[in-house]
């Protein structure tokens, strides 16, 4: 099964702010394995565009340490999982957690 996961990353870890990060990491997987990674600068910030934009680079994931209950709910229109709570560890840290199902979740830290 093909994936395409995008998480919010700075200096190589997991951005917590995730409406107000600077770059996606996008981690291509298949057969449960990290097939490729590459970078891509966030847009500037505009409430509800980052669910269309990673949609239509035809992100299937997003992993997040926190986010907003609307963002969710128009990812979620788009198809795509969303997934809250993530750790601070590397983009490459946390999909291997995440397919192995290792990865541990906090709560949703985003109260807005």
């Amino acid at each position: 099964m093909k994936k395409l996961i995008a998480i919010p990353s700075s200096n190589g870890l997991l951005d917590e702010h995730f409406g107000h990060c600077r770059q996606f990491a996008l981690l291509s997987v298949e057969d449960n394995k990290i097939e490729s990674k590459s970078l891509i600068d966030a847009p500037p910030h505009e409430p509800g565009l980052l669910p269309k934009y990673l949609a239509e680079k035809g992100v299937t994931d997003v992993i997040a340490g926190g986010m907003g209950n609307r963002a969710i709910q128009l990812f979620n229109q788009h198809n795509v999982n969303v997934f809250v709570g993530a750790p601070k560890l590397s983009p490459e840290e946390i999909t291997e957690g995440f397919l192995n199902k290792t990865l541990q979740f906090s709560t949703n830290y985003c109260d807005h």
